[in-house]
């Protein structure tokens, strides 16, 4: 346990689009400065890659293959001792949707 416990909140967004990661990153961490508050990230995680192999045709040809992937790109924002116009703000904010938002406080 440390000696002085910080409060703060951590959000971890999660999308296959990078670039809907980057807009929704760059909101949230504009209303945390916009509300004087110390924000830290967006701190990239490894991306998650899942491959999917299927078979070209559905009965011969057992050589033949397809591959495609889901890459899945994770970050993660830090926000330090948030105020409660801070929660009001980040709880308004309009994320777009494909993006999914884990809040831990």
């Amino acid at each position: 346990m440390k000696l002085h416990e910080q409060n703060k909140i951590r959000i971890k967004l999660k999308a296959y689009d990078h670039s809907l990661l980057t807009i929704s990153c760059k909101t949230i961490i504009d209303t945390a400065h916009r509300t004087k508050v110390k924000a830290i990230g967006p701190i990239p995680l490894p991306k998650k890659r899942k491959i999917y192999c299927v078979l070209r045709s559905p009965h011969v040809d057992k050589d033949s293959r397809e591959h495609f992937e889901i890459r899945s790109h994770t970050k993660i924002i830090d926000i330090y001792e948030p105020s409660s116009q801070t929660i009001d703000s980040l709880m308004k904010l309009n994320i777009p949707s494909g993006v999914d938002i884990e809040v831990k406080l």
